[in-house]
C-alpha cells in the first residue's frame, strides 16, 4: 500500500499545494527526505512565482533561504549561510551536459517541483517551511543581495543571462530587442543595461513606453506591428527605422503571437531566442530561418552562481511585489491578468502559517 506524503520521509513538512484540477492552493502536510552524506536542509525564507507555476498548477520556481543542515560530507556549505536553489536539485552527474555544467539539460534533471527524486518520491517545491537538495545544487547568495529580490532571480535570471552568454547576446555596444515587458522581460532590461547593451523594447501595447523608458531604463521602445501592418507601412515609407537594426532579439511571451515581423527587424545575421513557453506551438516561415533561431532553458548551476553574483555586483534587482502564502491563489489570478510588476515573491519566513 503506497504511503501519503506524510509517510513517505521521516522528516514531516507543511506548505501550500494545488493537488487536483482546480488548481487551486491551499495547506499541505508531507514530509521531507532526512539529509543524506551530501545533503542540504534549509528553511524557505522567500520563494518566487512564476508563469511556470500557473501552467504546472493548472494541468515558471526560486527560492532563498538559511540552512539548517548539513550531511557529514558536505564541504562547500556551513550552517546560517544565505543560500538558494533554483528550478533544479538534481541530475545524473554523469551524461555530456552534466560534464559541461549544464545540468539544465540533462536528460535526468529533477526539478525543483513536479518531479520525481531518486528514491521515487515526489519534489514538492518551495511553497513549503523547509526543503532539501544535493549540496552541487545550492547557490551561495551574496550579503549584498536581499533575499526577496534573490528569489526570482533563481528563475527569470538565469534564464535571461543564461540566454545572453549562450548566443553571445552579452556583449557592450549590441543591440538587443526584448518582446514581452513582463516578469522575464523586464529583467533582460536590468541585466542588458547592466552588460553595456542598447534595448530597445517591442511591445503591442503603446502605454508601456513610459514604463520602459523612464523606470526601466531602454534605450528605445517600439510597439510590435502584425505582419500586414508591417508590409503596408513599407510600402508607405520605404522602411521602418527599425528594420535590420537589432543583433538580438530575446523573447519572453508565453502565449502565440506572430513571429515574422520581429525578424524584420534583425540584422542579417541577427539572433532570435525564445526563452518564453507558449502553450501552442508558434509559426515560423522558412525563408526567415537565414537568421538564427535558439531557445534557451534556465541555466546550469556554475552559471547561476555566476549570475547572482553578477547581479550582486551591479545592483541588479527584479521588481517585486511581496505576498503573504495565503495571498497566491490571488496571485495566480493576477499572474493570469498580468496584473504584477513585475514578480510575486511569497514571505515564506513571515506568513506560512502551519495547518492544524
Amino acid at each position: 500500500m503506497a504511503k501519503s506524503p506524510e509517510e513517505e520521509h521521516p522528516k514531516k513538512a507543511f506548505g501550500w499545494a494545488a493537488r487536483d484540477t482546480s488548481s487551486v492552493f491551499s495547506p499541505f502536510k508531507f514530509s521531507r527526505r532526512a539529509t543524506g552524506e551530501k545533503d542540504v536542509a534549509y528553511k524557505v525564507l522567500y520563494c518566487g512565482i512564476c508563469h511556470t507555476d500557473l501552467h504546472n498548477a493548472n494541468n515558471e520556481w526560486g527560492s532563498s533561504i538559511s540552512l539548517l543542515s548539513l550531511g557529514s560530507k558536505v564541504q562547500k556549505f556551513k550552517v546560517g549561510d544565505r543560500v538558494g536553489v533554483g528550478c533544479t536539485v538534481s541530475s545524473c552527474h554523469s551524461c555530456e551536459s552534466c560534464k559541461v555544467n549544464l545540468e539544465n539539460y540533462c536528460p535526468k534533471m529533477i526539478l525543483t517541483y513536479g518531479s520525481k527524486n531518486h528514491d521515487g518520491t515526489m519534489t514538492y517545491g518551495g511553497y513549503s517551511d523547509t526543503m532539501v537538495s544535493e549540496e552541487d545544487f545550492i547557490i551561495h547568495i551574496p550579503d549584498n543581495m536581499p533575499l526577496d529580490a534573490a528569489a526570482p532571480l533563481l528563475c527569470a535570471g538565469i534564464t535571461v543571462y543564461s540566454s545572453t552568454k549562450h548566443y553571445g547576446l552579452d556583449k557592450p555596444g549590441l543591440h538587443v530587442g526584448m518582446v514581452g515587458m513582463g516578469g522575464l522581460g523586464h529583467v533582460v532590461v536590468k541585466f542588458g543595461k547592466a552588460m553595456g547593451m542598447k534595448i530597445t523594447v517591442i511591445s503591442t501595447s503603446p502605454n508601456k513606453k513610459d514604463e520602459a523608458l523612464k523606470n526601466l531604463g531602454a534605450d528605445s521602445f517600439l510597439v510590435s506591428l502584425e505582419e500586414d501592418q508591417l508590409k503596408f507601412l513599407n510600402l508607405l515609407i520605404g522602411v521602418l527605422a527599425a528594420v535590420g537594426t537589432l543583433d538580438g532579439i530575446i523573447d519572453t511571451v508565453s502565449a502565440q503571437h506572430p513571429m515574422l515581423p520581429l525578424f524584420h527587424l534583425l540584422k542579417t545575421d541577427g539572433k532570435l531566442i525564445l526563452v518564453g513557453l507558449p502553450e501552442k506551438p508558434l509559426e515560423i516561415p522558412a525563408f526567415a530561418l537565414v537568421k538564427v533561431v535558439g531557445g534557451s532553458m534556465i541555466g546550469g548551476i556554475k552559471e547561476t552562481q555566476d549570475m547572482i553574483d553578477f547581479a550582486a555586483k551591479h545592483n541588479v534587482k527584479p521588481d517585486i511585489e511581496v505576498i503573504a502564502m495565503d495571498y497566491v491563489n490571488t496571485a495566480m489570478e493576477r499572474l493570469l491578468k498580468s496584473d504584477v510588476k513585475y514578480r510575486f515573491v511569497i514571505d515564506i519566513a513571515n506568513t506560512l502559517t502551519a495547518p492544524s
